[in-house]
């Protein structure tokens, strides 16, 4: 991507996660970035297409996170991740898939696609990490693995909602608890 067009996808996940998709306009981000509508437009000529750029980005950045941390013991796996939650949550940012769900019956077939995708993609890799870790004794858990990464998955999600209202302390709280049930 060029540099334009990252500063404009990066804005974007920004607004995304704190606004939600619907709340924002193309002026949301041209303002601070000082640059033309036209020049949003000229990249991502309808919405949808900057939306699809903003999952791309986030699908790329966990399948990076991932292969850095394929070698880690599954436990610290699972602790990095929850770390990519912590710095949101610090930063007043919620999940991107949780704020897209939100929006999930307004969005087109292919944004709706691509959101899919990225839940399902994290979900399977959780599953693999939650299952390998059981094996080798890093992580205990009752039930299928699949089962306990939707209770985590959806609890992650939940945090950084919660810590909004409630203050940063609740990511900390779900997020060590959750960790302290698997260990």
């Amino acid at each position: 991507m060029s540099g334009t067009k990252d500063k404009i996808v990066s804005m974007a996940d920004r607004l995304v996660r704190t606004k939600g998709f619907n709340a924002f306009s193309y002026k949301d981000i041209s303002d601070p970035l000082a640059i033309k509508n036209a020049a949003i437009h000229y990249h991502f000529p309808a919405k949808a297409d900057l939306g699809a750029g903003v999952i791309d980005m986030e699908i790329a950045r966990f399948d990076a996170n991932i292969e850095k941390w394929k070698k880690l013991p599954e436990d610290v796996q699972l602790q990095k991740l929850f770390d990519v939650f912590r710095k949101h949550s610090s930063a007043g940012n919620i999940c991107l898939i949780g704020s897209l769900a939100a929006d999930f019956e307004t969005l087109t077939p292919a944004m709706r696609d691509k959101v899919h995708t990225m839940a399902t993609r994290i979900l399977v890799w959780m599953t693999d990490c939650l299952e390998t870790g059981r094996k080798h004794k890093r992580l205990h858990f009752n039930g299928q693995a699949e089962d306990r990464a939707l209770i985590i998955m959806s609890n992650l999600q939940s945090s950084l909602l919660l810590s909004r209202i409630l203050g940063p302390a609740t990511f900390r709280k779900i997020a060590d608890q959750l960790l302290e049930d698997l260990r």
